[in-house]
């Protein structure tokens, strides 16, 4: 015993893990190793014992079918710098690596380890390759990827296929600048890329197949990862678009991105990628199928117009997918808009007249966001356009002032920027509920003091030609468009009103008790006066005045024959009811159409206040030039 003592090479603490190891298999005989003891270190070494000295570097049994759980004290082995235990029947609880600090490779993927305990990681500060793919690690809560693992900076190639991760991808992982190869295919992995992923120098990125809600969120981080040549996305929910810049991955040969809900239109820049494989099955991508120049490519199961590479898309099609791509995709018409007729009865939200084009885009609440295309201007046909109740922002498009036929645009309820548009054509705009949206625009022309807007204001309202519909006004062509007043205007929207029904009330009591006095009279008296240019071609120039019976209302007009005149300031009742008044006396009861008389404006001319030698309230409404 002394003598065995004395010449044995190997470590005692070495020894005494070693035949722990053996201990512990089911069938340890397939390792050869001496059944009465021995040095694994001596001569001759031990089968797949690697040695440097006394100390044992590298355990290598890759492959035998061993059977059995691992010694919990292997951390012991402090020079261990291999171990390939891969491809065998390992089970139970994974020992600790912790202190390992040499170790560089570990291969214990294809087992059935079941546990890992949580300072797994500690301290392999020189791991340069780590697999555990294919173990039933924490099968029921799964487990996560701790923080420890960040101080391996010497890390290259992580491999975890299978093995019951969960969560999100921790951020760490995108910030380790030697890690070339991230394989985490069939896990249970969440959420999004990290940004910390940008710039990444990863060459292979395997992130496929994740069970429950899978990995979600924009894929444009990769497009950063010009070192990539194999990302495989498929199986999860990621959504989106495929971001352009993908062209940017010059080194890139394999690309599957199946099974997910990416959408839009497939850039160019990737047709264009020389790829040797690329899988976009089961998306929602849209549009014309681009002639491709990868070698193997495969587009089965998505909302292409087309079914063959190069064909082009309706034009009609196209102006509504620019559309959708504006305002981000929303899910209920990514699932509806498909194929190259938006007329096949399919398309929701879009109605067609007998022609089969496009004549109504009716998406209100339609969970719209983003901003509005330029692209709608090629919908010649459109006739309504019902935008309500959305988030949009930004602008409302210059191109869309050439839609000749556009008679209603109500883009009520959104975050509409200012400016709007001067529109060529009449046209219903509804604009309340865009808090940006504050201020009168040009064009529009209230009275000085907001109080009363004449009926041929360009503000006047119509009705809506739909139930519920909100308040809009009327676009007059070559005006900019009327904006609502919201927020803190909603007090004027009252006031305003309410002044204009006192300024009523204070003209017509004059006008009231001067119906009065007449009343005794054969004639009826005016009960209102609206004053209007004379023909040119009557003599005596004089103005012709209406007026309302009080009986019921109605308008008497005078003519030539059943007139009287106003001379020298005189005035005159005639039968007919009607009155005539001179130029001249208009002046003069107006100060010469003076400001200081001025009533209000409206849309085709001033009102001035004025009073008869009888007392008479007068309002003359002076035509503009050129308004009949």
């Amino acid at each position: 015993a002394f003598a065995s003592l004395v010449f044995t090479v190997t470590d005692p603490n070495d020894l005494s893990v070693i035949n722990e190891f053996r201990k512990g298999l089911e069938n340890p005989e397939v390792l050869k190793w001496p059944e009465n003891g021995g040095d694994p270190c001596g001569s001759p070494v031990w089968p797949h014992i690697v040695c440097s000295g006394s100390r044992i570097q590298q355990i290598q049994v890759m492959g035998l079918g061993l059977k059995g759980p691992l010694p919990q004290n292997l951390n012991k082995l402090s020079r261990l710098t291999h171990l390939g235990l891969q491809k065998n029947q390992f089970s139970g609880k994974l020992p600790s690596f912790s202190g390992l600090s040499e170790l560089s490779f570990a291969y214990l993927d294809f087992n059935q380890f079941d546990t890992i305990p949580l300072d797994f990681f500690d301290g392999l500060v020189n791991l340069q390759v780590l697999a555990l793919d294919e173990n039933p690690l924490n099968a029921t809560s799964g487990w996560s990827l701790p923080n420890g693992l960040q101080d391996s900076a010497q890390l290259i190639n992580l491999t975890m296929i299978n093995c019951n991760l969960a969560g999100p991808l921790p951020e760490f992982l995108g910030t380790m600048s030697s890690l070339e190869v991230l394989l985490l295919s069939t896990n249970r992995l969440s959420g999004p890329i990290p940004g910390t992923f940008k710039d990444a120098v990863l060459k292979m990125l395997w992130l496929n197949d994740q069970s429950g809600d899978g990995m979600s969120g924009s894929i444009d981080v990769v497009a950063t990862m010009v070192s990539l040549t194999h990302l495989w996305l498929h199986g999860n929910q990621f959504s989106g678009k495929i971001p352009v810049e993908i062209g940017n991955l010059t080194n890139l040969k394999d690309l599957s991105v199946n099974t997910n809900n990416l959408v839009g239109l497939i850039p160019e820049s990737l047709a264009n990628m020389r790829l040797d494989n690329l899988d976009l099955n089961n998306n929602h991508f849209m549009g014309p199928v681009p002639k491709f120049k990868a070698t193997n490519v495969s587009f089965m199961s998505n909302s292409f117009c087309q079914t063959k590479q190069g064909a082009v898309c309706a034009p009609e099609v196209m102006a509504l997918l620019e559309f959708l791509d504006g305002v981000n995709y929303p899910s209920r018409l990514v699932e509806s808009w498909s194929g190259n007729n938006p007329c096949d009865g399919r398309w929701w939200g879009i109605s067609c007249d007998d022609n089969q084009k496009v004549s109504v885009i009716n998406l209100p609440k339609s969970n719209l966001s983003g901003t509005l295309s330029p692209s709608i201007a090629n919908l010649e046909t459109v006739t309504r356009i019902y935008l309500e109740s959305n988030n949009l922002s930004g602008f409302v498009p210059s191109s869309w002032t050439s839609l000749k036929s556009l008679s209603i645009l109500d883009l009520s309820n959104n975050n509409i920027s200012p400016p709007l548009p001067k529109f060529t054509t009449p046209l219903k705009l509804v604009l309340n509920g865009n808090p940006k949206l504050t201020s009168n625009p040009p064009g529009a022309n209230p009275s000085p003091n907001n109080s009363t807007t004449p009926a041929d204001s360009p503000t006047s309202s119509v009705p809506s030609s739909r139930p519920n519909s909100s308040s809009s006004v009327i676009f007059k062509p070559g005006e900019r468009s009327p904006v609502k007043k919201d927020s803190k205007s909603k007090i004027a929207i009252v006031v305003v009103p309410i002044a204009g029904f006192l300024l009523l009330v204070f003209l017509a009591i004059p006008l009231y008790i001067y119906v009065c006095k007449k009343s005794k009279d054969k004639h009826q008296a005016p009960t209102a006066l609206v004053v209007h240019p004379r023909d040119p071609s009557e003599s005596d120039n004089v103005v012709k005045i209406a007026i309302a019976n009080q009986t019921n209302g109605s308008l008497s007009t005078v003519n030539a024959s059943g007139s009287a005149s106003i001379h020298s300031g005189e005035s005159h009742m005639i039968e007919a009811g009607n009155l005539l008044i001179s130029v001249q006396v208009l002046r003069n009861v107006t100060k010469n159409f003076s400001p200081e008389n001025e009533l209000g404006r409206g849309g085709f001319g001033v009102v001035y206040k004025g009073e008869l030698d009888d007392g008479t309230q007068i309002a003359v409404k002076r035509m503009e030039a050129g308004i009949v």
